[in-house]
């Protein structure tokens, strides 16, 4: 197909494809996600605290990634052979779980994957912002997590009903069908679009996408991520309350379901009421969370309900953090900014994971839960002081 060098006219079809490739990424990912916290403490005899530290890492190497991906964006005129690397060596590492036999193994591929997750997603987030116009990319980055998170429902579904025929070890194996048709898709339906690189350095760059504003607003979400745990320790919360083993993949399932049936809906009314304003409602839909993870010591309904709220605030927070980026820098620079705030983000989650796991492990559980309460509380608080000292144009 011809290629565009002309911002938004791409349109919605090339976010709706790139939604398809994401979803059945997803499918391949969360079959896999849904049980490997369980996978790795009760098969592989991890403690909270590695699972902690192998969350922390994976995440921390993915946003490291997406920092490199990110400057290489700004320097390349193609996008798609960026994210065709990263979706193909995700795609190609999971199956490996199946050879896991110590916590260090699965500890390796789940690196690996991220590494493929880092590489890919600086430039799709940027093909998706340059597909639509700037006014529209709150409903394009949130029909963009919507349909991964169809697949993100889709996924635990799968490995809920296959996990007694397969086993923990078949369903990393099955998880290489929907990755392969994933790539098919991106390979023969996502549009690339021309574009000419940056031919300054990166310091250069960052320097200039660093603005007092944009600082300002990547402290925020930086003391926001400090306190913001992995869905992994959800899943683990939920065995606590009573949840069994092979029902964890339908409590993970029902965390997705609240992403899809709030990501998009939620990217509409950024759009209108304002991404900031709404970005709030997320953070503190994680402080309920949070606090009911506080209070609460058994219940498998209260376990799925932990879950669905936590899904709320996925469907939110994710989509419009990444969506109000290139509102602060100019178009020749969204990479850049990008492989700033992941690596802000990178950074906040390592140490989150790592201290939530710690406090769990080694202080208590309502220990680990008032650690995020607290910074989830000082960043509302700030995000909030930075709506109402935006400058008025």
């Amino acid at each position: 197909m011809p290629e565009t060098e002309h911002p938004g006219e791409l349109g919605f079809k090339n976010v709706v494809n790139l939604g398809f490739v994401s979803m059945f990424t997803d499918i391949s990912t969360e079959m896999i996600l849904g049980i490997l916290p369980i996978f790795v403490i009760s098969q592989l005899g991890a403690t909270k605290e590695l699972l902690g530290l192998m969350e922390g890492a994976a995440e921390f190497l993915n946003d490291i990634f997406r920092i490199l991906s990110g400057i290489i964006t700004d320097k390349v005129g193609r996008l798609k052979p960026l994210i065709l690397l990263g979706y193909g060596l995700s795609t190609l590492a999971k199956p490996l779980f199946a050879f896991s036999t110590t916590f260090t193994h699965a500890f390796a591929v789940r690196l690996i994957d991220r590494v493929g997750k880092g590489v890919r997603t600086s430039p799709r987030d940027t093909l998706i912002s340059e597909s639509v116009k700037e006014s529209k990319s709150g409903r394009a980055f949130g029909l963009h997590r919507s349909a991964d998170q169809v697949g993100a429902v889709i996924g635990p579904a799968l490995a809920f009903v296959l996990l007694p025929f397969f086993g923990f070890r078949g369903i990393f194996w099955l998880s290489l069908i929907p990755g392969a048709i994933s790539l098919l898709v991106l390979a023969f339906f996502v549009r690339d679009r021309r574009r000419r690189g940056t031919s300054t350095t990166l310091f250069k760059n960052t320097r200039t996408v660093l603005t007092r504003r944009f600082s300002i607003y990547l402290i925020v979400m930086g003391i926001f991520a400090l306190g913001a745990y992995s869905y992994s320790f959800v899943l683990v919360k939920a065995g606590s309350l009573g949840v069994q083993t092979g029902m964890i993949p339908l409590v993970y399932a029902t965390l997705n379901i609240a992403t899809v049936v709030i990501g998009y809906p939620s990217g509409i009314l950024a759009d209108r009421y304002g991404r900031e304003k709404l970005l709030i409602g997320g953070f503190g839909i994680f402080f309920a969370t949070s606090l009911v993870g506080f209070w609460s010591t058994q219940g498998v309904l209260v376990a799925f309900l932990i879950a669905f709220v936590y899904g709320m605030y996925l469907g939110i927070s994710d989509a419009l953090q990444r969506a109000l980026v290139p509102s602060f820098v100019s178009s020749e620079l969204k990479g850049t900014a990008y492989a700033v705030y992941y690596l802000v983000v990178g950074v906040g989650s390592l140490i989150a994971n790592l201290v939530f796991g710690l406090l769990w492990d080694r202080v208590s559980v309502s220990a680990a839960f008032e650690y995020s309460l607290i910074l989830s509380f000082v960043a509302i608080v700030g995000l909030t002081a930075f709506i109402i000292t935006k400058p008025r144009i």
